[in-house]
């Protein structure tokens, strides 16, 4: 049962990651498995070759937590590679649903990671503050156009990896920055297009790695202090995910919605294929607007969902 629930952790996990703006590591922090992730992933260091190349698997698999390790990121991968295809779907045609949905589900993220700081004192309200305006900032960075070259990809999959992991900053739309979302996130991986997601994955290796020694270290030191900045990280993020906003396509112009979001041609026909945006024009709803609550009672279906992960991971650990 253990490994079930691991595995669904990282279902959750994976879906976090297929979507901009919604951090993987918020829900590994939110499902109680964060720190236990990031010390299994360090824990990978010259013991652990020493064991495997001795012969010592018993001792090897125990020293980096390896049936931890596989459940979690078997539900990463499945979960990225099912959604991928739900997700596409749903962007084109319903994009302000699927942005309320997560709003809801950050929002309440913001409360469950916060109280889990136990000194509220000027340090850690200080890296509050920080980790809300960087995160904030990012969503009015311009993205970078797309880039297939291989170095250019290993670049792409050390740093997302690294913000997949920090919850709070979604690592899926650090890849819209860096111009390389939908030549990653949809088309390689509904494809299975190795040329791409190769160089993808020998980036995301080792930046897991080294960044992991870099969190484990943190959570050590200044726990607090850490809890606080990915606590503001979190919601920061907020801005990002807003569902009511006007897109801009790369020379400024206004691109054509309909009332749930979707892009749309001269005709009203939905533009199925992605769009490149470069900036947001942000909104308040329409509350005459059937679509406006249908969002609303999903951003209350996301904070819910939120709650009852929180409940079921409380009962856990109290069984």
């Amino acid at each position: 049962m253990t490994y079930l629930w691991n595995f669904l952790k990282g279902a959750g996990i994976g879906a976090a990651n297929v979507i901009p703006g919604v951090s993987g590591g918020t829900i590994a922090l939110l499902t109680g498995i964060f720190e236990r992730l990031i010390n299994a992933l360090k824990s990978m260091n010259l013991k652990a070759l020493k064991l495997l190349f001795t012969g010592k698997f018993k001792e090897f698999a125990k020293h980096i937590d390896l049936a931890f390790l596989i459940t979690v990121f078997l539900g990463v991968g499945i979960s990225i590679i099912s959604l991928a295809y739900l997700l596409k779907y749903l962007f084109a045609y319903y994009p302000i649903f699927v942005w309320a949905f997560f709003f809801g589900l950050i929002l309440a993220s913001v409360y469950y990671v916060g109280k889990s700081v136990k000194k509220k004192n000027f340090a850690s309200i200080f890296s509050f503050v920080v980790g809300a305006a960087i995160a904030a900032s990012i969503a009015f960075v311009k993205p970078a156009t797309e880039n297939d070259a291989i170095w250019y990809l290993i670049i792409c999959g050390a740093i997302a990896v690294c913000s997949m992991i920090l919850p709070g900053l979604s690592g899926s739309f650090i890849l819209i920055l860096l111009g390389n979302y939908r030549l990653v996130m949809i088309d390689a991986v509904t494809e299975m297009n190795l040329h791409i997601l190769l160089p993808i994955v020998i980036g995301a290796v080792v930046g897991l790695l080294a960044f992991s020694h870099v969190l484990a270290w943190l959570f050590k030191k200044f726990k607090d202090q850490t809890l606080s900045l990915l606590t503001g990280f979190i919601l920061g993020s907020l801005a990002i995910l807003w569902p009511w906003k006007h897109s801009f396509n790369l020379g400024g112009n206004l691109i054509t919605t309909n009332e749930n979001g979707a892009f749309v041609n001269g005709l009203g026909k939905v533009i199925a294929e992605e769009v490149k945006v470069s900036g947001y024009d942000f909104y308040m709803p329409d509350i005459a607007n059937s679509v406006t609550w249908i969002a609303i009672a999903l951003m209350v279906a996301g904070l819910l969902t939120i709650a009852a992960m929180e409940f079921a991971s409380g009962k856990k650990k109290s069984t």
